[in-house]
């Protein structure tokens, strides 16, 4: 178990030592809280398109980063040879192919938990025809990526510790604290200059299940990635999982035009509806839109169905790994 935890906790902090990690999260960050800070003339559906483009942005965000973590974790160290120094130990290749996941899929939970809350922040900064952009909550989250940046270069310098792990920590910790100041403040109704709103109001706590449902989604996207990094490198996996990424859109749609219905269908159309992953399942926009509430029991399914589907990939990632030559 010692090892486990060792090979995952490194794992984990060389993915977010990679300045591509750092790129990501700050971008995306940045990018959903823009999304909630410019006018769409969508005849107040406004909200609902920030909503809708700042989960669009973290779904494809948390798919590259599944990608290039995937690959930056295992398939670079059998490249490098690190992978056959560590297997040299009494470490098995299950215990360290499934450590390399748990890292993966903990540096995931770190760059969705950013983009949840500039997620949760863009819900309520988000304006329609009679609202105006929120300038302090844009200068307040945009203050906290630079004051990350500024932490991690304090401790580069001053301390010699690692910059890119450094202000990825500390962007956990500003944006938290950003969000908390800019929520908590007294302004005007971002649907109606006329009135003003207090501290937390309009903010969508039901963006809090829908992003949920995207981290199961990329803990899958993971999975699928690890899976292609035991044999492949970083564009044959990339291409691999945006496939993936595509069909699992249109597996209901596929499903149905193989014969399949609710109550059954072909052998050939169960069994390719079983091996595609169903993102509608844990795409929640469209509740969100109908002012819908995601329960709880759903979630729990969705977890479930994520583990499972997490367990395939791994077990077959195993499958592949145990004949691999890393010479």
């Amino acid at each position: 178990m010692r090892q486990f935890v060792t090979i995952a906790v490194n794992a984990f902090m060389e993915l977010i030592r990679q300045p591509i990690f750092l790129l990501l999260t700050t971008s995306s960050a940045a990018f959903c809280v823009f999304l909630a800070s410019v006018p769409y003339f969508g005849f107040g559906d406004d909200p609902k398109l920030a909503k809708n483009s700042v989960l669009a942005v973290t779904f494809l965000v948390g798919l590259l980063g599944a990608v290039l973590s995937a690959s930056n974790s295992l398939a670079r160290e059998i490249r490098t040879g690190t992978a056959l120094a560590v297997l040299s130990k009494p470490v098995s290749r299950a215990q360290f192919l499934l450590a390399k996941y748990a890292g993966l899929a903990a540096a995931l939970t770190v760059l969705t938990y950013v983009n949840l809350l500039a997620c949760l922040l863009a819900s309520r900064m988000a304006f329609d025809a009679y609202g105006d952009t929120d300038v302090a909550s844009l200068g307040i989250w945009f203050g906290s990526l630079v004051l990350a940046f500024a932490a991690g270069g304090f401790s580069n310098f001053f301390l010699r510790r690692p910059f890119v792990s450094d202000a990825t920590m500390a962007l956990v910790l500003f944006t938290t604290i950003a969000f908390l100041v800019a929520a908590g403040m007294s302004k005007a109704d971002p649907t109606s200059r006329s009135e003003t709103i207090g501290a937390f109001a309009k903010v969508d706590w039901r963006m809090i299940p829908a992003v949920t449902l995207i981290l199961f989604a990329l803990w899958i996207l993971a999975g699928l990635a690890l899976l292609c990094s035991t044999r492949l490198e970083l564009m044959a996996t990339l291409a691999i999982c945006s496939a993936f990424f595509l069909v699992g859109l249109m597996s209901d749609f596929i499903y149905l035009q193989l014969g399949g219905t609710d109550a059954g269908g072909p052998w050939y159309a169960v069994t390719l509806y079983a091996i595609l992953p169903n993102w509608q399942q844990l795409w929640m926009a469209d509740a969100l839109e109908a002012e819908k509430n995601i329960p709880p029991s759903y979630l729990l399914t969705a977890f479930t169905y994520a583990v499972v589907y997490v367990g395939a990939s791994l077990a077959v990632a195993l499958c592949l790994f145990e004949d691999r030559e890393l010479s």
